[in-house]
């Protein structure tokens, strides 16, 4: 009997953080942002809005499938950008593994933003507490999507929703 009132007491506590890490952000306008790229130059999201849509991927280094996930995203980024859609790879690396950022998109040659969350402030306001973490803002600088975790496969929803919104 102790045993069975010990679980529904963890479940009760536990379900207001299990729920908290799949918040729904859909619907929301997307909260601004300014984080400094690896230039060290600041990108705000509310002047990337407005061309097409805005994808943002909370990452980090030590995460395998972010960078799985990163070559993907660098795929439909390639093909989509001269029509308006945006990537902002967002690293939420701290301060100890923050050096090993810029020398890894170097070595892969990406062309996308790279913005640097070294104390996870604007990962916060989208509720990305694992990594990866992915978030769809449309030209109207409204959440379409999110998606907690990195599967292959993933990436083709995301393109799909990529060309939706172009077409809109």
């Amino acid at each position: 009997m102790k045993l069975l009132l010990l679980i529904t007491v963890f479940l009760f506590i536990s379900l207001p953080l299990i729920a908290q890490n799949e918040e729904d952000i859909t619907g929301r306008k997307a909260p601004n942002f300014k984080l400094s790229n690896l230039d060290g130059k600041y990108i705000e999201l509310n002047k990337e809005t407005g061309s097409g849509p805005v994808l943002l991927s909370f990452w980090a280094t030590w995460c395998k499938p972010c960078l799985e996930e990163m070559a993907e995203y660098n795929k439909i980024y390639e093909q989509y950008k001269d029509q308006g859609f945006s990537l902002l790879a967002i690293s939420t690396d701290t301060e100890k593994s923050v050096a090993k950022v810029k020398p890894y998109i170097k070595s892969k040659d990406y062309k996308f933003k790279v913005l640097l969350d070294t104390n996870s402030e604007t990962a916060r306001k989208y509720y990305a507490q694992q990594m990866p973490y992915t978030v769809m803002i449309n030209k109207n600088g409204n959440i379409v999507y999110s998606h907690l975790g990195y599967m292959k496969g993933d990436e083709k929803k995301i393109e799909k929703l990529v060309i939706e919104l172009l077409a809109k």
